[in-house]
């Protein structure tokens, strides 16, 4: 009888025993679900306002630096002109100048950025499609891109180049910081306030 009752409390022990792996298993498989959601509801978070922009322009202040010869005293006007799925293109005007567009790619959770610049012909020019894609999903109002082997290879001054854009309900902005040396650039558009679309930046194609 004794045997008994101890093969009882063993078996019994046993399966309790398999029952807490087995709950705290569940447990750390929550968790980590929880977690995976949470990083991908930020990224898509961020992508989710660029979206709501799609088809409006606005117009920009330089921010940094204050008397840059190449942007300084110009208009500055952002359109995002085109929104598929995966793909945000925002044109980027300064004054007549319509050689530059962002192109934002949105793919595995993961946001890139490159820089599609071209000539006034269309042309793709000799420095173009360089940026960097983020390394994690971000936060939902802001994403940093650290510069890839493509902008090395091209621009090799700009390795140490970390890009980001932060957008809210009111602003959106585009900033460039250059590590190991003085460069930083920010321009700060008002989303409070939509302007007249300008025509299509140079080399487009509807």
């Amino acid at each position: 009888m004794r045997k008994i009752l101890l093969t009882i409390v063993s078996l019994c022990f046993v399966f309790s025993c398999k029952e807490t792996i087995k709950e705290e298993k569940i447990v750390v498989e929550e968790q980590v679900a929880n977690t995976e959601v949470a990083e991908a509801t930020e990224a898509n978070a961020f992508w989710d306002s660029l979206q709501a922009l799609c088809g409006k322009a606005f117009e920009g202040t330089l921010v940094l630096p204050e008397n840059d010869p190449d942007f300084g005293g110009k208009q500055l006007v952002m359109h995002v002109r085109s929104c598929e799925d995966n793909v945000i293109r925002i044109p980027f005007f300064v004054g007549d100048d319509k050689s530059r567009t962002w192109v934002l790619t949105f793919e595995n959770d993961r946001i890139e950025l490159k820089h599609d610049h071209r000539h006034e012909d269309g042309t793709e020019d000799d420095i173009t499609m360089y940026g960097g894609i983020t390394t994690n999903s971000g936060q939902a109002n802001i994403q940093t891109f650290s510069a890839d082997q493509h902008t090395k290879t091209i621009i090799p001054a700009a390795s140490t180049n970390t890009w980001w854009i932060t957008v809210d309900d009111k602003q959106f902005t585009y900033n460039l910081r250059r590590l190991g040396t003085d460069r930083v650039f920010t321009v700060a558009f008002d989303l409070t306030k939509t302007i007249v679309t300008p025509e299509a930046p140079w080399g487009w194609e509807d």
